[in-house]
């Protein structure tokens, strides 16, 4: 009979034991599952089309990720992309809390995240145009009719002032950019690829965006006695800082918060004023983009 006692006795303990072990493991499941995650487990993640020099971009864009950090106690990363595409589906996906767009990428992630909202420009970006260059070689070229029939690049596809805004406007001269020329047009990738392209003579003529072009001929890296000017569209509204649900993601008052230190920048205070040729930035919204969304969807160029 003790014996019998022992054994029930041993037993019992084994079994007292065990459900104290799982109600512990259970209680360790819960408390990691319900650990809240904290302001400083997120990152605040900025990005930029690769419309200029690599270097020079991560440079720049490095120092003003430092900057917003600063002024906003937010831990803000730069996040490089290899092309317009890459930066328009990381915002999409939430990878990327803002970013630095032109019109048309601005447009595409605006149709792709009904949140995302154009918070800030430059104030050339309510003005701004596409400069058509030619090889200096070229002499039957003066007009922007006269580029039938002559071999032509833009810059990236999915540029605004390289491809989009540019081929609008050949259209309605009348030019069919896939039928007119000498073949069908190049995409280069980016402004300063174009007039390379131009000043090789692997191209006869290309189309560059105003302020890159502005200022590669001011700083003379661009050798005038092989690529010209010949031609300026009219004005629209081109780059901007569009951001996503950061309040969402950061907390109530994020968006404001980055968008009141956009709005007090000037030059000088970051690489990226210099880099984008910025003296300061002006509120914008998306209702300015209306007539980019317009073309984009005439010529099917918004992301579905």
């Amino acid at each position: 009979m003790k014996k019998l006692m022992k054994v029930m006795m041993g037993m019992l303990a084994v079994i007292m034991l065990g459900a104290c072990a799982d109600k512990g493991s259970e209680s360790a499941d819960t408390t990691e599952a319900e650990a809240p995650t904290t302001e400083t487990d997120k990152t605040f993640k900025i990005g930029a089309i690769p419309d200029f020099n690599a270097t020079e971009l991560n440079d720049a864009f490095g120092d003003f990720a430092e900057y917003l950090s600063a002024e906003t106690g937010l831990d803000v990363e730069f996040v490089p992309t290899p092309d317009y595409a890459a930066l328009v589906t990381g915002f999409e996906r939430g990878e990327i809390d803002m970013g630095w767009f032109g019109g048309l990428t601005g447009v595409q992630v605006m149709n792709a995240v009904p949140e995302a909202e154009a918070i800030a420009q430059r104030p050339q970006d309510a003005e701004f145009q596409s400069v058509f260059i030619k090889h200096a070689d070229v002499e039957d070229v003066a007009e922007l009719t006269d580029i039938v029939d002559h071999t032509f690049t833009f810059g990236s596809e999915s540029s605004t002032s390289g491809h989009l805004m540019p081929r609008f406007f050949m259209t309605e001269a009348g030019i069919n950019p896939d039928e007119d020329l000498t073949d069908k047009p190049n995409y280069s990738g980016s402004h300063d690829r174009t007039y390379k392209l131009v000043e090789s003579g692997a191209f006869q003529i290309g189309v560059v965006n105003m302020q890159y072009w502005d200022q590669a001929v001011a700083d003379g890296e661009v050798d005038d006695s092989l690529a010209v000017e010949f031609y300026r569209t009219p004005e629209y509204f081109d780059y901007n800082w569009t951001i996503n649900n950061v309040d969402a993601k950061f907390g109530e008052g994020t968006k404001e918060k980055v968008k009141d230190v956009l709005l007090a920048m000037k030059k000088g205070d970051s690489k990226v004023m210099e880099l984008l040729s910025a003296d300061e930035f002006i509120e914008t919204e998306n209702a300015n983009y209306d007539s980019i969304k317009e073309v984009a969807t005439e010529l099917n160029m918004l992301n579905n």
